[in-house]
């Protein structure tokens, strides 16, 4: 592996930090459940139940159509490497997004232009991508506390960062072939590309395979027709995941699908028709984007034609897992305004966190920080064990990886209005960052599936395998 500050470093790190991380669970867990979890001291289930959890795990081991979510030579980092991550990331952020930097992007609705070099500098873009492309090769969980901590600093960065980082190196990673990779990768992982994914439609947002875009087939290639909305990184993308349906009607929605790579900068009908200006993550470049005849070679075609959604869906379990660090970083920083401010700030000639109803708030703010923490954790470090261990491996449980953000979404913008009752009149001022990350916060529980669609999803797992 290269060497890089980020893998290297060893600097000082807080006690709530290094509380985060755990050793790999000891438990070679065998239920269709995640390791680690109460389960392994459960009383025995039912005898019905039982043998149908039994079915489950023996048609997975035998059944699956595994994919590789890792580069071929990962290797699930250590506790000390994440240990080290996470400190190095916190002083990335503490000399590359101060306040100053993060409440400019939000004021003025744009991402600030340099920061994909010094991200690229740092090594940040390419965590989960293979060493041998340049990438730091130390997957999901190591992805999450490097999402936490920017968006600790900055909500907007943060999304900005996992639009790029994992909806469109990890996507290129992981189902592009040698050419594509060669080709993309390095410029990606340095900043001077930067990366999207454009999947959803004005009409197609939940129901996304009911997307309108063509492909149609042509000589050499495929001419692209349709928009796509609420685009992350769009305004800005040299480089753009785009799925369209290659294969006309009757075809059934999900078999239909082909994802393409996009050079946007020499696409002859591509353009950006408005930039969106939304409520929160405004630092995050946001867009409508038009393609009129836009020709993509063949050889840009990711993944297998007609196979799409099979890239489009697991691509959207990792996103979901990878971004619900989005909100753990929201929670601590909500709890880094609120705590010094009740500890200073008195009235009736005490401290407010002398006050029962402040404890118990702070409790609960922090309660519903570390529960999300510890489950977001334990998911993805479930993802990279399993990595190379056909008897373990049964694939990514879509309802895992759903419920990290369903639970993590939901705590931080609770949490974060909290923070701004806590700071009471001062907590509702735009010169404090409270209120940013109220706004921030609520966009979690919109994007990548509403909280609405993550609890669908998770419901028809169970209806799935018991019925």
């Amino acid at each position: 592996m290269p060497s890089n500050p980020i893998r290297s470093a060893s600097r000082a790190i807080s006690p709530l930090a290094s509380s985060l991380v755990r050793p790999t669970c000891p438990h070679p867990c065998r239920t269709f459940i995640s390791p680690c979890s109460s389960l392994h001291n459960a009383r025995p289930w039912p005898g019905s139940a039982r043998k149908s959890a039994i079915q489950v795990q023996r048609r997975r081991m035998s059944t699956s159509n595994l994919s590789r979510k890792h580069p071929v030579d990962f290797i699930p980092p250590t506790a000390t490497d994440l240990f080290d991550l996470r400190a190095s990331v916190q002083e990335f952020c503490k000399r590359n997004i101060p306040e100053e930097v993060a409440a400019a992007a939000d004021g003025t609705n744009s991402f600030p232009a340099d920061m994909w070099h010094k991200l690229g500098d740092a090594g940040l873009l390419g965590i989960t991508a293979s060493a041998a492309q340049g990438g730091l090769d130390m997957g999901y969980e190591a992805h999450t506390i490097v999402m936490e901590e920017i968006s600790r600093a900055s909500g907007s960065i943060g999304l900005s960062y996992a639009a790029h980082s994992q909806l469109c190196v990890n996507q290129v990673s992981l189902n592009g072939n040698q050419q594509q990779k060669e080709k993309y990768l390095p410029s990606l992982l340095s900043g001077r590309m930067i990366g999207a994914l454009a999947m959803s439609e004005t009409g197609a947002g939940s129901d996304v395979v009911s997307m309108k875009m063509k492909a149609e087939e042509v000589d050499g290639g495929y001419r692209l027709n349709g928009s796509k909305m609420w685009i992350t990184n769009g305004p800005d993308a040299d480089l753009i995941v785009v799925y369209a349906k290659t294969a006309p009607p009757p075809t059934q929605p999900s078999k239909g699908v082909t994802a393409f790579l996009v050079e946007t900068k020499s696409a002859s009908g591509f353009s950006v028709a408005r930039k969106l200006d939304k409520l929160g993550m405004r630092g995050s470049n946001t867009g409508e984007l038009h393609f009129e005849d836009v020709f993509v070679p063949k050889e840009n075609v990711l993944g297998q034609l007609n196979k799409g959604v099979r890239v489009l869906m697991e691509g959207l379990d990792l996103e979901r897992l990878v971004l619900s660090a989005g909100p753990l970083g929201l929670m601590r920083r909500a709890l880094d305004e609120a705590l010094p401010y009740v500890h200073t700030r008195q009235q009736f000639g005490v401290a407010l966190a002398k006050n029962q109803l402040v404890q118990g708030k702070l409790a609960d703010m922090y309660t519903a920080y570390r529960a999300a923490s510890a489950f977001t954790h334990e998911v993805a470090r479930t993802i990279d064990a399993a990595h190379n261990s056909p008897e373990t491996n049964f694939g990514i449980e879509s309802r895992d990886c759903t419920s990290t953000i369903l639970f993590a979404a939901e705590q931080a913008t609770k949490v974060c209005l909290d923070a701004v009752q806590l700071l009471g009149g001062m907590g509702y001022m735009s010169e404090v960052p409270v209120g940013r990350l109220v706004r921030d916060a609520k966009l979690y529980e919109i994007g990548a599936g509403t909280s609405e669609i993550r609890r669908v999803v998770v419901g028809r797992s169970f209806e799935k395998e018991f019925s």
